[in-house]
């Protein structure tokens, strides 16, 4: 693998994948549980208030809202309003399959974060701890 060494990434804290592009936050049941405690609000208030439902036809994911510039719901000035209780997916971030599946998706993602090729190396055991995590969520799923 292209990353047997490790590769260096810390969060620089810019917020690129919090805002600017649309796309999905999958839920997970865990991820329900903990964001609602942080919340401070029972499961279906905060699906109601923070969540959407996407449509896969004979079922709903469970995803965070985006405001209309496509900012995540918890995004404010001083960061995360729930980083210690956000999701698998943003905790896993960048080590995505689609993102590991090569050093070119690897550095493809590097012109859009700029936290890619900074700081520490995250060791590959670390690196495979983090797919594995993101890859085995299950996400929350509501029946029609």
């Amino acid at each position: 693998m292209f990353y047997d060494k490790g590769l260096r990434f810390e969060c620089q804290m810019c917020s690129y994948c919090c805002s600017s592009e649309p796309g999905y936050v999958y839920l997970t049941e865990a991820d329900l549980d903990a964001a609602s405690k942080e919340m401070g609000v029972d499961r279906d208030t905060f699906i109601s208030l923070y969540c959407r439902l996407v449509d896969f036809g004979l079922y709903y994911l469970v995803s965070l809202r985006e405001r209309s510039d496509y900012d995540c719901i918890f995004l404010t000035d001083k960061g995360c309003a729930i980083y210690k209780a956000r999701p698998v997916q943003c905790r896993t971030y960048p080590f995505w399959k689609n993102v590991m599946e090569s050093e070119e998706s690897w550095k493809n993602e590097g012109k859009s974060c700029p936290g890619i090729g900074k700081g520490n190396v995250i060791p590959k055991k670390e690196i495979e701890r983090r797919l594995k995590e993101n890859e085995a969520a299950p996400f929350m799923i509501l029946k029609k």
